[in-house]
């Protein structure tokens, strides 16, 4: 799986850095078009920090992110939410929710998915998958609590303060990995500059001459923003009127203004920024960061009924580009600027911090194990042998998911200071997943120690009429 990252382009001009990024995260447009959404509106759904208009054009909004909510807001938020029951609100170390009884029992109450069922009982991560043959249940665990409406428009878990997994976001990727279709080879997002704007950039570049002085400086920034133009946003492998491509474009777009210092590294968190360890260079370089999964977390027992996925599940990979005198870009394989493999190796060691503080990476790491965990649902025909055929979960007609408006376009973010008489431009970026990677035999690895095993014989299934959930 890989989160293909376009992000900066290096050009070398006589004294001045700029920093030019792509600026995309996902609003909910429309939150609820049927039944099946039809809870009240979440008034802090501006979502992951960003808007998204009915043209497709994507605009930052910082009123509820991390920093500018104050503690006693959250306080506020969590104490005034009491709709839930008692019971979901327990925090649980693993909370299992198998899924095919889920389904049930919405199709028993005439298609009405509750709050539990939306937030999937307050499920923070998958931790494990089961398939349990003498009930046919397809089991997912995890830790859980209850939840409140908190910063960046996302529902938090009451004391963990972290995400929990949205049953569309779910849904998304079990589609992508439905009975009897074609494994979905890539999920993913690209945000990119045109062709036709990366040379008018290279024209402008060689055209502008001298920008001494504050008013040159300006002009010369605005004119980079001018060339540029929009850049383009790509979804692929799923709709991206989901609020799972969302998450994609808004995890793209958060890491990449970190990385050129647009956006401040949230407090607590250590990161060394491209933009900090970036050197001179004579050639026009397009500089790619991709998030992908680490393709060794996922634990199989031997006959492949569970599975436990390990680990913080997404690092950040560079690679190098050059971006030719007419637009094109070329790919320089094993060619990694250092500044670049400084702030990837950074940023993935410090990234279960930065989830915690910008949550739009959570919400990323928990789809990436949706879309492994629906992999190996599918993989192992957990759909044929439990005759599950999500006739209700899969049926975009009876419970719709594809109700944002589509990311299409942004425009370019620009800065600028003086360094080393360098002028830098940051563009393009984009999201790559290949779930079926981290289930090849070289990834996946058979349990040694019979843990996972143990897990799945101490689980009890002894549940009531319509539970779908148990602690």
């Amino acid at each position: 799986m890989h989160f293909r990252k376009f992000t900066p382009t290096l050009l070398t001009l006589f004294l001045v850095w700029a920093f030019v990024a792509v600026s995309t995260e996902v609003l909910q447009a429309q939150s609820n078009n049927n039944n099946n959404n039809s809870e009240e509106s979440n008034p802090y759904s501006n979502y992951s920090g960003v808007r998204i208009d009915a043209s497709g054009v994507v605009r930052r909004d910082y009123t509820l992110d991390y920093g500018r909510v104050n503690e006693q807001y959250l306080l506020s938020a969590r104490a005034s939410y009491s709709r839930l029951p008692k019971n979901v609100q327990t925090k649980s170390s693993v909370r299992y929710l198998s899924l095919n009884r889920l389904e049930k029992a919405i199709i028993d109450g005439n298609g009405v998915v509750t709050e539990e069922m939306k937030y999937l009982a307050g499920l923070q991560r998958i931790h494990y998958v089961f398939y349990f043959p003498e009930s046919k249940d397809i089991v997912i665990a995890g830790p859980a609590e209850g939840w409140f409406p908190g910063y960046e428009g996302v529902m938090m878990g009451a004391t963990s303060n972290r995400p929990v997994c949205e049953l569309q976001d779910l849904v998304v990727a079990l589609r992508a990995y439905a009975s009897g279709k074609e494994a979905t080879a890539v999920v993913g997002c690209s945000i990119d500059p045109t062709e036709e704007g990366n040379a008018r950039l290279q024209q402008f570049q060689r055209s502008f001459g001298r920008y001494d002085g504050p008013g040159r400086r300006a002009a010369f920034v605005r004119g980079l923003r001018e060339s540029l133009g929009m850049q383009t946003i790509r979804v692929d492998g799923i709709s991206a009127t989901t609020h799972a491509a969302g998450i994609m474009v808004a995890a793209d777009y958060r890491m990449k203004q970190i990385g050129i210092g647009v956006e401040p590294v949230p407090r607590g968190v250590r990161i060394d920024t491209f933009i900090a360890n970036a050197e001179p260079s004579n050639r026009n370089a397009l500089f790619r960061w991709f998030f992908v999964p680490d393709y060794q977390s996922v634990l199989l027992t031997e006959d492949r009924t569970g599975m436990e996925l390990i680990g913080s599940g997404v690092k950040l990979v560079a690679e190098d580009e050059v971006v030719t005198a007419t637009g094109e870009r070329i790919v320089q394989k094993g060619k990694v600027d250092k500044a670049s493999k400084v702030f990837s190796k950074s940023f993935t060691a410090e990234y279960a911090k930065l989830a915690q503080k910008s949550l739009v990476f959570a919400q990323l790491r928990n789809f990436v194990d949706m879309l492994v965990c629906a992999a190996h649902i599918q993989k192992e025909d957990f759909y044929g042998k439990a005759g599950w055929s999500m006739e209700f979960l899969g049926n975009e007609e009876k419970y719709a998911v594809q109700t944002f408006n589509a990311p299409s376009r942004v425009e370019p973010v620009v800065g600028s200071a003086v360094r080393k008489g360098i002028f830098m431009a940051p563009i393009g970026g984009g999201v790559e997943i290949e779930p079926p990677t981290a289930l090849h035999p070289s990834n996946a690895k058979t349990e040694e120690n019979g843990q996972i095993t143990k897990v799945q014989n101490n689980v009890k299934l002894e549940l009531q009429p319509g539970q779908w959930w148990w602690d």
